[in-house]
């Protein structure tokens, strides 16, 4: 009897609940779901109760300032997101009739993603095919590596502590990170800066420079100089956390590469250490179990190609020794 009931289920369900949920838990809430879809919050209330119902699961735990997932419910929205992300590759897949390549490529990067030799590659690939199409959508590291073991990108590019196992990847470049300070700094305008001159500083961070996260080495920089032992202010971004720095909110790690030209304008100033620095590899990642439109392939092919016979030190951006 259970096994006739697993063989009617997917032709009973409505697939579009499935698609609702899954926008209810990315939202956080009903009634944010219900804005980000258009709809009436009772309608989308009533397709969560259907598909509970449908299921024989609670999914969601809704109390007064509460919103969970329960064990079925996370379970649910991890295949939600499986499904979500083959379904999407479909006109990619349909585009494979042209004879001309023709496709899109979706990849999910983190801020600031600043390589030259990628930006080359990328120039020569648009050049050669002009019918492919592109979206960047840029979020942190670790969502990064989600959304492509989701199978809800074509590739991913960002900071990790080491290549992942459940995914192919590539180094596609490396760079030093160093400290700085803007010009509402003390120090900014100091004849000579010793490392001892940072003790007690206040400072900036990324989300990731947390334990066992990509950017973990210049948290032990920071104690290693004895920098204040709470952060002032934190982000995910790049440009946040460079405009926090030129605003004394506090001292912050930057790419040296990056940072150069605001260096060269005045705006920022390194500060020591001056060797020795972080040094992050920064990964071109897909997922080995994804069905891949002719674009896509081709893409990941020559990009690898291009990129790995180009030297590693060449690709290590910042060197300072």
């Amino acid at each position: 009897m259970h096994q006739a009931l697993d063989q009617r289920f997917p032709w009973n369900l409505d697939w579009n609940l499935l698609r609702t949920f899954m926008v209810v838990v990315e939202q956080k809430g009903i009634s944010k779901a219900a804005h980000f879809l258009g709809l009436k919050q009772p309608t989308i209330s009533a397709a969560l109760k259907r598909l509970e119902e449908h299921t024989g699961q609670t999914l969601i735990i809704r109390k007064p300032n509460e919103f969970s997932l329960t064990r079925s419910g996370q379970v649910l929205y991890t295949e939600c997101a499986k499904i979500f992300g083959t379904v999407s590759q479909l006109p990619s897949l349909l585009d494979q009739a042209h004879a001309e390549l023709r496709g899109h490529l979706s990849i999910a990067i983190t801020s600031h993603v600043v390589s030259e030799h990628f930006d080359d590659f990328l120039n020569r690939f648009s050049n050669q095919h002009p019918h492919v199409t592109y979206s960047f959508s840029v979020t942190e590291s670790d969502e990064v590596e989600i959304t492509v073991s989701q199978n809800r990108a074509s590739f991913g590019i960002c900071l990790l502590p080491a290549a992942p196992k459940h995914l192919e990847s590539l180094i596609l470049y490396r760079e030093f990170f160093g400290l700085f300070c803007g010009p509402r700094h003390p120090l900014f305008d100091a004849p000579e800066i010793a490392p001892q001159d940072l003790q007690d500083e206040p400072f900036v961070a990324f989300q990731t420079e947390a334990e066992g996260r990509p950017l973990e080495a210049i948290s032990r920089l920071r104690s290693h100089l004895g920098l204040a032992n709470s952060r002032r202010g934190m982000s995910s971004s790049l440009n946040e956390i460079r405009r926090m720095i030129m605003a004394n909110i506090g001292i912050g790690s930057l790419p040296l590469h990056v940072a150069q030209q605001d260096v060269d304008a005045g705006h920022l100033r390194q500060l020591p250490p001056y060797n020795d620095l972080p040094l992050v590899n920064i990964y071109l990642i897909s997922n080995p179990n994804r069905r891949q439109s002719d674009a896509e392939a081709t893409f990941l092919s020559a990009c690898v190609k291009e990129i790995s016979a180009i030297d590693i030190a060449e690709r290590t951006y910042g060197d300072r020794g």
